[in-house]
């Protein structure tokens, strides 16, 4: 070999090589920045927006698509990211059904996906999908907790016939059956609907003592309205979909009163000086205000956010057995995030198992009420 060339190859060998290690992590994320849903994608998407530009010592790519608040679209864009762009992990949906397709998508591409909302999926459908939205039933059981406290014996719901609406009234019925609360009535209406009156008048004349609403962001507001403009007077609970200034925004003075359960990264400030999320949740409240206004904070934006704590502790794990863009690299990140580790987000401590990946506990959540425009913790009595 000429003598002159080896110089050369050897650089040339060392920057492959260097190229090989440094791979991009390239994340996609699907979420509904347009349609109905676009009160919860848009500030999923500002919470990723505060994503460090590195992982594990590697630089982030991300890949951002609207799904439009469609599961059609939604699907489509799963299959785009997975075939196309090669995406290490998804993120999203934000909007539950579209979540539900992208589920499908991600298990048959063998792809981590990291869901922005509750999704529940059949057994056996959803082993690449990892939740940072807390479950359905740990929610609703404050719900059920909190109405006990407060003397319901009866109930009424109002919730999308969708995924979202049918997940929350399962959850919910069953724990308020256990609870030894009675259902009087059970009525629901789309994500696109402007009015609820005629389920509204329903439910008023049932004279349940409380109602709960399964909605979500500016969605949410419409049928509280409109049950206290039909001249109910009882307690009005809304589920943590609702966890958003969008309904004391659009419901003004009829929301006042109301019961939200809620994600901790709403109102950090009451959680207690030793609760493991109190920094992490109090940090990220002041980043985001400090980008996009004070009192803009919410649910959806802390499970933007959190979906990279949640690399931040399973990437390096990863790099130990695979390059990203590879089989290896995807199915290391899913075994990562499966060993039990404990993952401080802003919502709580995940511990996902193989079994669970919803991870959260009862420490995950908190109930709040609207007071003067405002959020403040709800009284137990």
């Amino acid at each position: 070999m000429n003598t002159r060339l080896r110089p050369v190859l050897a650089a040339l060998a060392a920057s492959l090589l260097t190229g090989a290690a440094h791979a991009d992590i390239t994340v996609g994320v699907s979420l509904p920045l347009t349609g109905p849903a676009s009160g919860l994608g848009i500030p999923t998407r500002n919470g990723i927006n505060l994503w460090p530009e590195t992982i594990g010592g590697e630089k982030l790519r991300l890949v951002v698509l609207d799904d439009a608040s469609d599961t059609t679209q939604s699907a489509r864009n799963g299959r785009r990211l997975i075939t196309e762009d090669k995406v290490d992990v998804i993120v999203g949906s934000t909007a539950t059904p579209a979540s539900v397709a992208l589920a499908d998508i991600a298990a048959e591409g063998q792809t981590v996906q990291i869901s922005t909302s509750p999704v529940e999926l059949p057994e056996g459908k959803g082993g690449w999908t990892f939740r940072v939205a807390q479950s359905t039933p740990l929610m609703a059981g404050a719900v059920v907790d909190h109405m006990k406290k407060q003397g319901v014996k009866t109930y009424a719901y109002l919730g999308y016939s969708d995924a979202y609406g049918e997940t929350w009234l399962k959850a919910f019925t069953d724990l308020a059956g256990k609870a030894g609360l009675k259902p009087v009535a059970t009525e629901r209406f789309a994500r696109a609907d402007t009015s609820v009156t005629a389920q509204a008048l329903k439910i008023v004349s049932a004279r349940p003592d409380a109602i709960l609403i399964g909605a979500s962001g500016s969605g949410s507001a419409m049928p509280h309205k409109a049950l206290v403009e039909r001249g109910y007077k009882g307690k009005i609970y809304q589920t943590h979909g609702a966890a958003s200034r969008d309904l004391i925004r659009i419901g003004g003075k009829d929301v006042e009163g109301a019961f939200v359960v809620a994600g901790l990264a709403v109102m950090p400030e009451a959680l207690p000086e030793n609760h493991p999320s109190k920094k992490v949740a109090t940090d990220f409240v002041q980043r985001y205000e400090k980008q996009f206004g004070a009192g803009t904070r919410n649910q959806f934006a802390a499970h933007g956010y959190d979906a990279h704590l949640l690399l931040q502790a399973a990437v390096p794990e990863a790099l130990k057995k695979g390059k990203p863009g590879t089989p290896e690299f995807r199915a290391a990140l899913k075994e990562a995030l499966e060993a039990g580790k404990p993952i401080t987000i802003t919502q709580g401590v995940v511990r996902y198992s193989p079994k669970d990946h919803f991870g959260l506990e009862e420490n995950a959540r908190v109930m709040l009420s609207v007071d003067k425009g405002d959020w403040k913790l709800a009284e137990d009595k």
